[in-house]
């Protein structure tokens, strides 16, 4: 079958897309408004994009910017946090839309640390987080005012627990254990694994 995406719904290009481009890791996004009020949010339109640059995007709910987005076009700064097995419930919890006001740290019981270059906070709880700097943002039309701003942010900062770090600067897996994104309500977590040289 093939499908001409702007005759179909919304909703139904949204389903075919994320249940195809799988896995997809997690940007967990941390951030800070004006009035000192820290926001978490996780994205799964996220990755990276350079050899020092990651991007997310995040789609307008009902026409009107999430408070993530608000937040970096504000301060041009934010966290990017890693999500691992062990805090994948309390990142389901911050994927809850709750009011502006509302601080997801301690909505999901997790602890702030002070990052080194940047106001937002980190969360203690990531085994990997990157301060990062907003550099570009782009917001992509839609005919109803919802479409998606990706942002690209510069990592400033990296911050790794020393459990996940092997010899030469190479990730220990068993220890990291980062979960990923599928569809619907389905995560992943890592497989088998197999490798292929270059040719």
């Amino acid at each position: 079958m093939q499908f001409d995406p702007n005759k179909l719904e919304s909703s139904i290009v949204y389903k075919l897309l994320t249940g195809s481009i799988i896995p997809r890791p997690i940007g967990w996004i941390s951030s800070v408004d004006q009035n000192g009020i820290n926001n978490l949010a996780p994205f799964s339109y996220f990755n990276i994009v350079g050899e020092k640059h990651i991007m997310f995007s995040t789609a307008k709910n009902k026409g009107q910017n999430k408070d993530t987005l608000n937040n970096i076009l504000q301060n041009n700064e934010f966290v990017l946090n890693m999500v691992t097995e062990d805090v994948v419930e309390a990142m389901n919890m911050t994927s809850k839309e709750l009011p502006a006001n509302v601080d997801e740290f301690l909505y999901a019981n997790l602890t702030t640390i002070d990052c080194e270059l940047i106001k937002p906070k980190r969360v203690k709880e990531s085994k990997i987080s990157f301060e990062c700097k907003m550099i570009h943002s782009y917001t992509m039309p839609h005919p109803e005012n919802n479409g998606a701003t990706m942002v690209i942010g510069e990592i400033v900062m990296m911050h790794f627990d020393d459990d996940v770090l092997l010899d030469n600067y190479k990730i220990n897996m068993e220890n990291y254990k980062p979960v990923s994104r599928l569809a619907g309500s389905s995560y992943s977590k890592i497989g088998e694994l197999f490798s292929i040289k270059r040719s």
